[in-house]
């Protein structure tokens, strides 16, 4: 009796100090910028490792497009994690969420390969000129449905008032209009098969799939916060969450943002995984690696509603 006793005050001692993880199980549907197919895709198989009885479904999609699967289409979905966190705070909350945690920057590049016209001589000082050319062909976003779209769009703005050219951007945006995609990562396939020599596209897209890109000045990126104030004089004009409803978009530097949803099915797992996310040695270590700076912690949306293990994450 004893020796039974002594061997259960050793289980017990051993199980505190080696809590085992909770079991999580079922689907965990994630609904996801398309420049973040890549960390997520390695996110994902780090997490399984983990929690290996989830069974995540990711789905990449323009952010704007993502959010819409939840108000328009009334999908299911657990976490939203968009390339522009505004899109959560004017699309999903506080109806479909309560919070908002911003987690990684970004930049726009212009992205092109070996074999582009003029990769050779394209440069920070004349790209524009580059672009313009009548032989050159141009892919960019969609505005209306992913924020690298409308982000195109401000960056050539911006590029009018950096370098002076007054009439640049209006140019540069009526070019090649059938070379426009539904999401930014769609803009790779038209760049490896040389159906265009350049795209707008975020950095870290480039560098997660090996690609030649100009990195842009920081006056007209997107990426410093410290350049808001100029990023804030330009803007665009994007449809709204109704038929006909129409929004205007500010430039700031880009930050991206995730939330979980208040109906979502699987709670517990989403917790799990935006917890896994956000850990700066395991999910934002990868999206480092991605090409995707962290800017935890930042000022989250809703706060005061967090659960309280995410707190550390962000600030009020």
């Amino acid at each position: 009796m004893r020796k039974i006793t002594l061997l259960a005050l050793i289980l017990l001692s051993f199980s505190l100090a080696f809590p085992q993880k909770p079991k999580i199980t079922g689907d965990l549907v994630i609904f996801h910028a398309g420049s973040l197919a890549v960390p997520m895709k390695k996110m994902i198989e780090a997490f399984n490792k983990e929690y290996p009885n989830v069974n995540v479904k990711a789905e990449a999609a323009g952010s704007v497009a993502s959010a819409r699967k939840i108000t328009d289409l009334n999908r299911e979905c657990d976490i939203l994690a968009s390339a522009d966190y505004q899109v959560i705070d004017k699309m999903l909350i506080p109806k479909y969420a309560d919070w908002n945690i911003r987690f990684a920057s970004n930049e726009m590049a212009i992205v092109y390969t070996l074999q582009s016209k003029y990769a050779d001589k394209i440069t920070r000082s004349n790209w524009c000129d580059i672009l313009l050319k009548k032989d050159v062909l141009v892919g960019r976003a969609d505005p209306n449905s992913d924020p690298c779209g409308y982000r195109t769009v401000l960056t050539c703005k911006l590029a009018e008032k950096y370098y002076k050219k007054t009439g640049i951007a209006d140019k540069l945006l009526a070019k090649d209009h059938n070379m426009m995609r539904p999401k930014e990562v769609d803009l790779l396939a038209l760049l490896e098969t040389q159906s265009v020599d350049y795209i707008f596209i975020y950095k870290s897209v480039a560098i997660q799939h090996g690609l030649k890109y100009l990195a842009l000045p920081d006056n007209i990126n997107l990426k410093n916060p410290a350049f808001d104030k100029f990023y804030s004089t330009v803007s665009v004009e994007i449809n709204g969450d109704k038929p006909g409803e129409k929004v205007i978009q500010n430039g700031e530097a880009m930050i991206y943002g995730l939330t979980i949803l208040k109906n979502a099915p699987n709670k517990v797992a989403a917790e799990a995984f935006v917890k896994f996310m956000l850990d700066k040695n395991k999910g934002m270590k990868i999206m480092q690696q991605c090409g995707q700076p962290s800017v935890i912690p930042s000022r989250a949306t809703g706060y005061k509603k967090l659960p309280a293990f995410l707190k550390t994450f962000a600030t009020p």
